[in-house]
């Protein structure tokens, strides 16, 4: 029965070591991507000025959009925010609020996800804080 293991093995071109060598590879790509997701996703900005709305904006940031834009609005998947990017790029807050809740390109829709105050609260945070 051995030399029929050792045959087909053979015959496949894999041993049980080069086996043991590819998951050892996966779990090490593995642990890799998750570690730099969590490193990408990290902790927005925090709110230094005492406003409920902004805190809850950057409780919604850090839920639904650090993910693609960073977690202190730096880029990654979607745009930069920080820096006053979202400002220069919709200088009028009518506009921002309208591409979160109607999405475009790659970037979801959020109406059937957050409230109108949600949505409101999440672009002063980018505006404002990051």
């Amino acid at each position: 029965m051995s030399a029929t293991v050792t045959d087909r093995r053979v015959r496949n071109g894999r041993t049980g070591r080069h086996r043991a060598g590819t998951a050892a590879a996966r779990i090490a790509i593995t642990l890799v991507a998750t570690l730099l997701m969590v490193a990408c996703v990290g902790v927005s900005p925090e709110v230094t000025i005492d406003d409920p709305v902004l805190v809850e904006g950057r409780d919604i940031y850090s839920r639904n959009c650090a993910s693609c834009h960073g977690a202190s609005g730096n880029g990654g998947v979607g745009r930069a925010l920080s820096g006053g990017a979202v400002v220069e790029n919709y200088p009028d807050i009518a506009d921002q609020i309208d591409l979160v809740a109607s999405g475009k390109g790659t970037m979801p829709a959020y109406v059937d996800r957050l409230s109108g105050a949600e949505i409101e609260a999440v672009v002063r945070y980018t505006r404002e804080v990051l």
